[in-house]
């Protein structure tokens, strides 16, 4: 499988991220280190994580999923070259641990660090903008970070096309980094977020992207058709907010090309996320082995141009 370039970083990555979002949410430990060694098996070499992971859960407090990837590392060291680990910093982890402020960047990298049981994190991100914090304060904490050999590359979640702007100006002015990567939520549905100014500003400044969301919280699996359908997993409430003319208008159309192609609309979704020059690579997760093989034939799936215009007006 080719590697892409991830914006102007040194990392190179296949063109599927591994979402850990399900490690320690909907993976217990052992079935979670059964899908980390059989995304190192399958060829994918990047996965994605947050410290916050996943403190929603009951009972959770937040870094299992980092916990769980830790663990797994560790009982694997000849697998740490193989896999680019990305994680973010920003969001609620109780108290006054949270957010974008030099104090908490500078600790929350510690911790992630700890839980993740390795020496350095490929790819640190802002989860979420902070409104309370200048983008300089931010970015010093980085340059910091990255000095001290404790992270590799920076990127940014979640930022609209002002906020990526500023914080671009930010750098430049205070010559410190300039966030390499973007993490924006995108798919067949949801387009609005990364189509309007973001999409021109990534392509200017080769900024890498790799989208979250991108089968639309499993919506564009296919497998969610009824209201009954909504009750098979975790994520049924938000997949509700997909069942309308326009959702099915899109899975009517996935079906199709599915067919084409002797494929799921999983996969057609993703390898149209593949297709779009401005992405580097989608997020994706899997909670079964043949989830996860399902996700990286998407790699192999080669649309046609018209099968790719088809759904870029749907």
């Amino acid at each position: 499988m080719q590697k892409r370039k991830l914006g102007k970083t040194n990392l190179e990555i296949i063109p599927l991220v591994f979402g850990g979002n399900v490690f320690g949410w909907t993976l217990n430990e052992k079935k979670s280190f059964e899908i980390l060694d059989a995304i190192v098996d399958l060829g994918l070499n990047a996965i994605d994580t947050a410290d916050v992971y996943s403190r929603w859960a009951p009972g959770n407090q937040g870094g299992e999923s980092e916990i769980i990837m830790g663990k797994w590392l560790k009982a694997n060291p000849h697998k740490r070259d193989k896999l680019l680990i990305f994680t973010k910093v920003g969001s609620d982890m109780g108290g006054d641990r949270k957010g974008l402020s030099k104090r908490w960047i500078v600790q929350s990298v510690e911790e992630s660090l700890k839980r993740l049981q390795i020496d350095v994190i490929d790819l640190y991100q802002s989860h979420w903008p902070d409104p309370d914090v200048a983008y300089e304060e931010t970015l010093l904490a980085y340059d910091q970070l990255l000095k001290e050999g404790k992270i590799r590359a920076i990127g940014a979640s979640n930022l609209n096309a002002q906020q990526l702007s500023a914080s671009l100006k930010a750098a430049k002015e205070h010559h410190l980094p300039a966030y390499q990567t973007l993490q924006p939520e995108y798919n067949l549905y949801d387009r609005q977020q990364f189509d309007a100014d973001l999409r021109k500003i990534v392509v200017d400044e080769q900024i890498g992207v790799i989208t979250y969301y991108s089968l639309a919280s499993g919506f564009l699996s296919g497998k969610y058709r009824s209201k009954e359908d909504l009750k098979q997993g975790a994520r049924g409430e938000k997949v509700a907010d997909y069942m309308n003319d326009r959702g099915m208008y899109i899975l009517d159309l996935l079906d199709g090309i599915s067919q084409n192609h002797q494929a799921t609309p999983a996969e057609v979704s993703l390898a149209w996320l593949i297709a779009q020059k401005e992405v580097t690579a989608p997020i994706a997760s899997a909670t079964t082995l043949s989830q996860l093989q399902s996700l990286v034939k998407s790699l192999m799936l080669r649309l046609t141009h018209e099968e790719v215009e088809l759904l870029n007006k749907a």
